[in-house]
């Protein structure tokens, strides 16, 4: 065991945000904790780690452990070269970096500490998909256990045996990776929705039987009329008896509808099926297309001479390294500048990272319907499913969080008269529960998307063509995600055995060189052969590294 607690409880004024009964963490766990924004996920795991003192309760620390933080520095500012290589970023912290730069290091900074334990709070942040590659391989690489929030199901699949949930100021813990958490919470709201209704079912069969009692009191008081006196004594005192009877019966049906285990209705989410009725359709096969593409900003070139094109109907993942030229695309596109062409009648709705299409001064619900082609009630029932229920909708934009904007500014642009989305980076900040909604519109939504997401399961689920960016240029693939991933596989591998008969090649043509140069013939000129073996060498030399940087993670 490195870690248990008990009787945790942690209040922000008078609000209880965390309340957790007991946990233990054990040399093997390797565990992911999920809820909604705002839940109380970071606090937790400052709360675990030692960093935070709760209000209640207590936290015993049986080990080390590090603590890779999402918004603070690490906690040393110097890593050894190797690891710096590794991960792609310089040895010493720089707070001029970018910010895919900064978390990369401050994981390296994490892992250099070689702690039994490790906490992460959302250790994918600002990193391509490349850099969350690197990250789950080095964290199934690492030994000691692990305590991270994060939302990248892909990744808590791979990583995790066990899943903690922060929802509503509880924390319960559930074995199995995160698809495995999911069937429970499935499988929980199944019985929960089976006991209400067998709790209802019998609730209603009792009352009625208690209101048939109840009648049958009320019609015993009453004396046939053509009754002598002497029968109708006899028949009051049988009523009175009978009525007594029945009135024991009622209260003691009424006592076991008391004594009914009550059962909360659980709640129902709304499904959304969007029919984009008050869409405009565009008819032209090609929707955008791009040709003779030049850009750079300064000496750095993104694109040189580099084209695309866009079906109508497509659902295509922009994909690339952090500052490749995603971003400035999708805006070269949205701006219409040179080379860009658009269909006719294609109405773009852009959702940017600055996340700037929201009035500060006007409530959720005001933003979304300022433009929106649906009525109120199918605009609230997105929301609702976004976690902003009932009076909710009411809030300003300028008190929302981070993660509560790009929510309110997803249901603005996609509830417009759009036939063309182009969303970069949706899913930032975002909770799991938000998440999956955004993830089950797109792949309802029956027009073109353009996307930029570093969400692997949201990019294998929705899109069905991949482009990416490269030396300048900008390649096209039909068809998933995982067929991708495959092709490119297999090119590698591909790239890799040719590499292999080449370094052959050049380790024979030197081994020769080298013989002729220790016993040279008459007509050898030892000059040209040691400048031939020199030029060999290199070109050795070149294709081992090559190799080298092929076998190590990306």
């Amino acid at each position: 065991m490195l870690l248990e607690c008990g009787k945790i409880k942690k209040y922000f004024r008078d609000r209880l945000v965390l309340d957790l009964e007991s946990l233990q963490i054990y040399a093997d766990d390797r565990i992911g904790v999920v809820g909604p924004n705002g839940a109380g996920k970071t606090t937790l795991l400052k709360i675990l780690s030692q960093r935070l003192e709760p209000d209640e309760g207590w936290v015993k620390l049986y080990t080390r452990c590090a603590y890779v933080a999402q918004l603070e520095p690490p906690e040393q500012k110097k890593i050894s070269p190797e690891l710096a290589a590794k991960f792609g970023v310089p040895p010493v912290w720089d707070e001029t970096m970018s910010g895919g730069e900064k978390t990369r290091f401050k994981l390296a900074a994490g892992f250099a500490m070689d702690c039994p334990l490790l906490f992460a709070d959302e250790p994918t942040c600002n990193l391509d998909l490349n850099g969350i590659e690197l990250l789950e391989r080095r964290l199934v690489e690492y030994r000691g256990a692990l305590v991270l929030v994060a939302h990248d199901r892909s990744l808590l699949d791979r990583l995790c045996n066990k899943i903690l949930e922060v929802e509503y100021g509880k924390v319960k813990l559930y074995t199995g990776n995160y698809s495995a958490y999911k069937q429970q919470k499935e499988e929980e709201r199944a019985r929960a929705e089976f006991e209400y209704e067998q709790y209802i079912s019998e609730k209603k069969r009792l009352e009625q039987a208690a209101l048939e009692r109840r009648q049958k009191a009320r019609a015993l008081k009453k004396t046939p009329t053509r009754m002598g006196n002497s029968e109708a004594r006899l028949h009051k005192m049988g009523s009175q008896k009978g009525k007594a009877a029945l009135e024991r019966a009622v209260k003691s049906i009424e006592a076991r509808i008391e004594r009914l285990p009550v059962k909360e209705k659980p709640s129902k989410q709304e499904v959304i099926k969007l029919d984009m009725p008050g869409v405009k359709q565009i008819h032209n096969k090609v929707l955008v297309e791009g040709h003779g593409l030049n850009k750079s900003f300064g000496e750095k070139i993104i694109f040189q001479d580099a084209e695309f094109i866009i079906i109508n109907g497509a659902k295509v993942a922009l994909l690339g390294p952090n500052g490749c030229g995603k971003t400035t695309l999708l805006k070269m596109i949205v701006n219409r500048e040179a080379g860009i062409r658009i269909a006719p009648g294609a109405a773009i709705g852009y959702f940017s990272q600055e996340i700037d299409i929201l009035d500060e001064d006007r409530t959720i619900l005001g933003n979304v319907m300022a433009d929106s082609i649906y009525d109120e009630a199918f605009a609230r029932t997105l929301l609702s499913r976004l976690l902003f229920k009932r009076d909710d909708v009411f809030k300003r934009v300028a008190v929302l969080s981070g993660g509560e904007r790009v929510k309110v500014a997803f249901a603005k642009i996609f509830l417009k008269n759009l036939n063309l989305l182009i969303m970069d980076e949706p899913t930032n900040y975002l909770d799991l529960n938000s998440l999956e909604v955004v993830e089950e519109v797109l792949r309802e939504y029956d027009q073109t998307l353009l996307l930029v997401s570093h969400d692997r399961r949201l990019v294998s689920t929705v899109v069905d063509q991949i482009m990416t960016i490269k030396d300048g240029k900008i390649k096209t693939f039909h068809g998933t995600y995982a067929e991708f991933l495959a092709r490119e596989k297999a090119a590698s591998k591909q790239e890799g055995e040719e590499v292999e008969k080449q370094i052959a090649l050049l380790e024979n043509r030197l081994s020769v060189i080298l013989g002729r140069l220790a016993m040279p013939a008459k007509n050898d000129d030892p000059e040209a052969l040691d400048q031939e073996y020199h030029e060999v060498l290199a070109e050795l030399k070149n294709l081992k590294q090559l190799k080298k940087d092929k076998s190590q993670p990306d």
